[in-house]
């Protein structure tokens, strides 16, 4: 069956934040100069918002510019910041509230709104579709397309319908040829085909790693008198005391509230489970006050990319560019992404509407490079550029304490460049050489297993399919990870993905449990040999987060 082919001016990969930002200033200007352009948004989720997971603090800078009327169209912002409270747990029962005074005033929240950003996106959706802009749930971009030049020329959508053992189904459909002027890859953290943009023309050469963390989400709905609408809580310390991290609680409307756990996956231990430490901290009285007699209604993970502008690649190439969290635009001294994403396709979308007149098009937009760097959101991330780097290094108390001299004093400035070299993937010492965890058991109550974890996050894959985790060298999680590791696959999955079983011998065998995978990305990030390699699976599957 020959594939279908489509024409785009633009192509977008990914409805999240900066995907959406860039397909609607897109057609603002061109609705604005009456001029004909064809933009096209492609969503591997259900729906819009369905894979978006954010804790979410949201700071409308950039939404404020893209829509300056947006209370009157009714975006989803209702639970306006009324107090930040920051706090040191220092063991499983005891805590420090930190005054304002001596935290980095990139944590202060004042005139930001607790938020759900899979409902600001559905909402962004609908007015990217108010504006003429085709939108297409369902269909995941499963490869680029390049042209006899090599230049980006569009993406390719997943094949429908073909077997675990990769033989057409009687449903089987290939999938479409969308070929486009221009495409822009905004599939969010870890995207793969950012990943393989990145190794295709060398844009990492002359940055770190990127570095990353996992970070977890679970709504509550709790007791009226436990509900404080506009608080935001953020905590450091325990239990990550073999990572480095920290947690948030934020007071959303209708009785709800918001709890996750960042863990960096720069931490040595192989014995570490993320899930489990967030699991434990929701013990720690600074969370249970709040969460006890409460309901758990939804849980997620998603990875973040945290390396700020150190690790930002070149963003452009041949054919098209990345933008937010794809290229690593979040600003880890706010704990904030949403932001700096959508001003990242702003300046995307102007840059490109510029170049698609007619006596402009070339085929690589690097004057997005220029555009990019006299936008406020370059200046942000250079004021925050050493946050990350001086928590790598120096821990969470002395670069906690560097932080605060250098946000609030020096307001980012200092002239120091601090550098984490080393990947995150390289961290993990052997096994053998580091403590073993003991974790408690879930009580069911305010801490609860991978598993019914998983069953809250509604997700589902067509069980018939290709696994869409894929094993570069198959022997590897046994003949190497087993043995050196304790094959930290097991742990840092949060969604009990990666099984090590043993057969009716006796012999020890690696298991992919796909259908739980909550596409996190993290065992793309964090496997040591990088063996691991996230591709989509059959379009919709995955994750289907109500309010995420």
């Amino acid at each position: 069956m020959e594939r279908e082919v489509m024409e785009f001016d633009v192509i977008v990969v990914g409805a999240g934040p900066s995907g959406l930002s860039t397909a609607i200033k897109l057609k603002q200007l061109a609705n604005a100069s009456e001029q004909e352009l064809n933009v096209c948004v492609l969503e591997k989720g259900s729906e819009i918002g369905a894979h978006i997971l954010s804790g979410a603090v949201f700071e409308t800078r950039a939404l404020d510019e893209l829509f300056p009327n947006w209370k009157e169209l009714g975006a989803p912002l209702t639970t306006s910041v009324t107090e930040d409270h920051i706090y040191l747990l220092k063991d499983e029962k005891n805590a420090t509230k930190l005054p304002n005074a001596i935290t980095p005033k990139t944590m202060h929240n004042k005139g930001n709104y607790i938020a759900s950003m899979a409902n600001m996106c559905r909402w962004l959706g609908e007015q990217a579709e108010a504006l003429g802009i085709e939108v297409y749930p369902g269909f995941a971009a499963a490869s680029v397309h390049y042209d006899e030049s090599g230049k980006v020329a569009g993406v390719i959508t997943g094949d429908m319908g073909v077997s675990e053992s990769g033989e057409q189904k009687d449903t089987y459909m290939p999938g479409m040829l969308l070929t486009a002027t221009y495409t822009v890859f905004a599939e969010g953290c870890r995207g793969h085909l950012g990943k393989s943009l990145i190794e295709k023309f060398d844009l990492d050469k002359d940055c770190s790693p990127q570095h990353y963390a996992i970070g977890f989400k679970e709504i509550w709905d709790i007791p009226p008198s436990q509900h404080q609408e506009g608080l935001v809580v953020h905590t450091a310390g325990w239990p990550l005391s073999d990572a480095t991290g920290g947690s948030y609680l934020y007071h959303g409307e209708n009785n709800q509230v918001f709890v996750g756990l960042i863990v960096d996956l720069n931490y040595k231990n192989p014995h570490l489970s993320p899930f489990d430490e967030f699991q434990r901290l929701k013990h720690h009285p600074v969370i249970a006050n709040t969460l006890s007699g409460g309901t758990r209604v939804a849980y997620g993970a998603r990875a973040i990319a945290k390396g700020g502008l150190h690790s930002l690649p070149k963003m452009t190439f041949p054919g098209g560019l990345m933008v937010g969290c794809n290229a690593g635009t979040l600003n880890f001294a706010k704990i904030k992404g949403n932001h700096t994403a959508m001003k990242s396709g702003i300046v995307a979308a102007e840059t490109l509407f510029e170049l698609l007149q007619a006596d402009k098009k070339v085929a690589e937009p690097a004057l997005y490079t220029e555009n990019f760097k006299n936008a406020w959101v370059y200046d942000e991330l250079y004021g925050s550029r050493n946050f990350g780097p001086a928590i790598h290094k120096f821990g969470m108390v002395l670069g906690g304490a560097y932080n605060m001299l250098d946000q609030n004093f020096f307001a980012g400035k200092l002239p120091f460049t601090i550098n984490d070299s080393t990947p995150d993937h390289a961290c993990l010492e052997t096994a053998s050489s580091m403590p073993k965890i003991a974790y408690p058991k879930a009580d069911g109550k305010l801490s609860f297993d991978k598993l019914s974890s998983v069953f809250l996050s509604n997700t589902n894959h067509e069980e018939d399919q290709p696994c869409h985790l894929q094993l570069k060298d198959a022997t590897i999680p046994i003949g190497v990870n087993l043995e050196k590791f304790d094959e930290p696959a097991q742990r840092y999955c949060p969604a009990g993905v990666y099984e090590v079983i043993e057969d009716n011998d006796g012999q020890k065998q690696f298991q992919i449990n796909g259908q739980n995978c909550v596409h996190c990305k993290t065992c793309d990030i964090k496997e040591p040999s990088q063996n691991i390699n996230w591709v989509v699976p059959e379009g919709a599957g995955g994750p289907n987060y109500p309010n995420m």
